[in-house]
């Protein structure tokens, strides 16, 4: 079955967790917009869980909050395994 990563429990934790990293460093959503080059109702979006992100949108992000994506995904990481979310399926080799 596919999993629809927009509504996971794990893309709930990221959104909550980037958008804390923006309203502790006094950031409008206008501010980071304007550093990563994207309308402000990209940002909304994205905080309101209506948007997914991939990879590198997230790197594009932590450089705008001023974190190296190392901390971030280690941070995240913790915040997953407190929020109890069970990490996804290995990919059995045969």
């Amino acid at each position: 079955m596919k999993r629809n990563s927009l509504y996971s429990q794990q893309h709930a934790v990221l959104i909550s967790f980037l958008r804390e990293l923006r309203v502790v460093r006094e950031l409008r959503q206008a501010d980071v917009a304007l550093a990563i080059d994207r309308p402000q109702t990209y940002l909304s979006d994205v905080e309101k869980g209506k948007r997914g992100l991939d990879l590198l949108q997230v790197m594009e992000l932590c450089d705008a909050y001023d974190v190296s994506f190392p901390e971030f995904a280690k941070e995240f990481d913790k915040r997953l395994k407190k929020a109890g979310v069970k990490p996804t399926k290995k990919v059995s080799r045969s």
